[in-house]
């Protein structure tokens, strides 16, 4: 007999459940330690989906790299096998403005509700120990990409990311693996730019030398 992988009508989709959570805090903006508190209940595939979402919109400019630091303690503890998540004080207390966050929901939704309408348990191994580890030390090289200060580099990481994320969360083995294979192709290539960056420069000041 065919498992029924549909959501019951009781049960909140992701997105919705994204959207309460931020819609719950009653002053205008919302402390980082507070939301991560409240998504940490819901485990850290949840955590990292509302971190990720922010990068993954296009030209937007110093919201990603404020959550790219705490991204990197959050894969950083999925990698070591952590149950509990912990920030340091410092990161707890910076604030988001709850209109942007919400708008942000409002903005991820349509792709969001495209991937839950297709996610189903499946490949169950690649989000269990050990291979969830191996994943959350590549969900920190993609953090750490989204760091780097130019145009897009937010983007493809951040995506990547949610994908995976959201694979998680709804035990989609296949969504964790699409978005961590398409997070290593991205890193592959901005190393790869790197180093041809750092060879031409190099190869100039070896002629401006001579």
């Amino acid at each position: 007999m065919k498992e029924d992988t549909t959501v019951p009508p009781t049960e909140k989709r992701t997105s919705d459940l994204l959207e309460d959570a931020i819609r719950g805090f009653d002053s205008d903006t919302v402390p980082l330690g507070a939301l991560i508190d409240l998504l940490a209940e819901r485990a850290f595939g949840m955590v990292l989906l509302v971190l990720a979402l922010p990068c993954a919109i296009p030209f937007l400019y110093g919201v990603p790299q404020v959550m790219s630091l705490p991204m990197v303690f959050v894969a950083a503890q999925l990698a070591a096998g952590r149950r509990t998540l912990w920030l340091p004080e410092k990161l707890r207390q910076r604030t988001l403005k709850k209109a942007s966050l919400v708008d942000m929901i409002t903005r991820a939704k349509p792709w969001l509700r495209r991937l839950e309408h297709i996610s189903r348990p499946r490949l169950g191994t690649l989000i269990r120990r050990p291979t969830e580890q191996i994943i959350g030390f590549f969900f920190v090289l993609f953090s750490l990409t989204i760091m780097v200060p130019l145009p897009l580099t937010n983007t493809l990481p951040g995506i990547a990311i949610a994908i995976a994320s959201l694979g998680f969360i709804e035990r989609d083995g296949l969504l964790v693996l699409a978005g961590t294979i398409l997070g290593i192709i991205w890193t592959f290539v901005l190393l790869s730019a790197a180093g041809g960056l750092i060879a031409i420069l190099s190869a100039a000041i070896n002629a401006m030398g001579q």
